[in-house]
């Protein structure tokens, strides 16, 4: 569990160990509120030297997955965070890492599904981690938690 500071829980003692930049994206997509994601991104940056970035979209399968809505938004936070700089080798892992992540996303759901997602970005400038969680639905009684990870070598 990553702690204030960049600790970590190791067994019954607190010590300072990089996390995997899978865990620290999914934390990031699964933070709820900016302070909590704020934290957690300077932590990730300052404890550990990692790049990070965070974003939220929503809308339906149609207009995410089909249109290039969601791979674009994804594209754009890596470049104005500088999770990675617009070089085609990053450009490619990150489509891939993201296309990866969102095949559990939309695996299994109606084209007509609603989508409200937060995605977090994670690189070492090897490796680059990307994690998408959210919601979907159908109608507001019929709504799933979705999570999604996409992991490529840069």
């Amino acid at each position: 569990m990553l702690l204030e500071g960049g600790y970590t829980l190791k067994g019954p003692n607190l010590e300072k160990v990089k996390p995997s930049l899978e865990r620290s994206a999914i934390l990031l997509a699964l933070s709820e509120t900016r302070e909590e994601e704020e934290k957690l991104k300077k932590s990730l940056v300052e404890s550990f030297g990692l790049r990070c970035g965070v974003t939220e979209l929503g809308g339906t399968v149609a207009n995410l997955q089909h249109t290039g809505k969601l791979t674009n938004t994804v594209m754009a936070t890596a470049f104005n965070t500088g999770v990675i700089p617009k070089e085609d080798r990053k450009i490619h892992a990150l489509i891939h890492a993201t296309l990866e992540a969102s095949n559990s996303i939309f695996i299994h759901t109606n084209s007509n599904a609603s989508f409200a997602l937060k995605i977090g970005l994670v690189t070492d400038y090897e490796w680059l981690a990307v994690a998408i969680y959210g919601r979907s639905s159908l109608h507001p009684l019929l709504e799933h938690a979705r999570v999604g990870l996409g992991v490529m070598h840069l």
